[in-house]
């Protein structure tokens, strides 16, 4: 347990630095997928190493021994972890679970506030366009989700780039990416390294329906046109509430859109996985330990309550007054 609880918070950092340099350069759909998953498994893996290292500190506490049974003398003997990192631990964990409740509550307060807003829309069809001359265009998820566009946004656009334009805003809903930003909020309250993951995967999932709008027009130079023409209309508009198609960095989604498709490449992912893969188990196997470590403790309690018990007392070597002891029906000394 000395090393491997201690693997999961180094394969955090390496993900964290390295994953968002590395998405942006292969598939945005696999991407995003990985960056998803990859941030799922590191965020549970950081929350079991802080359970762990802060359970070690708990653990010796006289009244929690008592209640489980085991000896604390046998425990701290075995565990190599120092109380210092321990309350350290424990103090990271309570505020990683607070910052994952409030996000949790946060991300249902939106997804609520979300459906709302397509129930109160006009119509029954899937796009929405609003009497509104400020340029917007943005997907609402909801059961079904909707698009949402403003008479401003069209007016600003030609016939094929609308085109390009809805395509862009119906790969959000059926790709149900507001999954995946729920995904990456929460793990990023829940461990604060993993922030610039959720930045990155904003982006990838725009490069996502980029190029899905990309195959349906067939023109990715139409889709980059219209993703730079409806970022200029909207600059000075209020952001969008959700999914928009000028989100993300727009110089960089239209450079991208104007090369070539990206590769796929399985080998980045590959290793990705491998990592998590070393994380899961170094987890499950600090795990184990700490197991051990408690039934060692419990069988030590149980050794010695077994002397206690198996050992009656034995009476003073002397009597009182430092005299020799003696029977009560042993005769004394004869009289002279």
């Amino acid at each position: 347990m000395t090393v491997s609880v201690y693997v999961p918070f180094l394969v955090t950092v390496v993900l964290a630095a390295l994953a968002p340099r590395l998405a942006t350069r292969f598939a945005p759909r696999p991407a995003a997928w990985a960056l998803a998953g990859g941030a799922l498994v590191t965020a549970l893996g950081w929350l079991g190493s802080l359970v762990l290292l802060a359970f070690t500190g708990l653990a010796q506490i006289p009244e929690v021994a008592e209640e489980g049974r085991w000896s604390v003398t046998a425990l701290r003997a075995d565990d190599p972890v120092y109380l210092t990192v321990s309350a350290v631990a424990t103090v990271t964990l309570l505020a990683s679970l607070t910052g994952l409740a409030v996000a949790a509550v946060r991300q249902v307060r939106h997804l609520l506030w979300a459906r709302r807003e397509c129930a109160r829309l006009p119509g029954d069809l899937e796009l929405a366009v609003l009497d509104d001359a400020s340029p917007h265009a943005f997907a609402l998820p909801g059961a079904p989700g909707r698009i949402v566009v403003s008479h401003g946004m069209l007016r600003c656009l030609g016939g094929t780039e609308r085109e390009a334009l809805l395509a862009h805003e119906r790969a959000h809903l059926r790709g149900r990416h507001h999954l995946f930003q729920t995904a990456w909020r929460l793990t990023a309250a829940a461990c604060p390294l993993l922030r610039p993951l959720a930045g990155t995967g904003g982006f990838v999932l725009e490069r996502w329906a980029d190029e899905e709008a990309a195959e349906h027009v067939g023109d990715r130079t139409v889709v980059a046109r219209a993703v730079g023409r409806a970022a200029l209309a909207s600059a000075k508009a209020p952001a969008a509430a959700s999914l928009a198609a000028t989100g993300g960095a727009v110089p960089q989604r239209v450079r991208a859109l104007l090369g070539p498709p990206p590769p796929r490449r399985a080998l980045p992912i590959v290793a990705g996985a491998a990592l998590l893969a070393l994380s899961c188990a170094s987890l499950a196997e600090a795990t184990s330990d700490s197991e051990r470590m408690i039934e060692g403790a419990q069988f030590a309690a149980c050794v010695t309550a077994l002397k206690d018990t198996a050992m009656p007392p034995q009476p003073p070597a002397h009597g009182p007054c430092g005299h020799p002891h003696h029977d009560r029906d042993e005769p004394g000394p004869a009289l002279r």
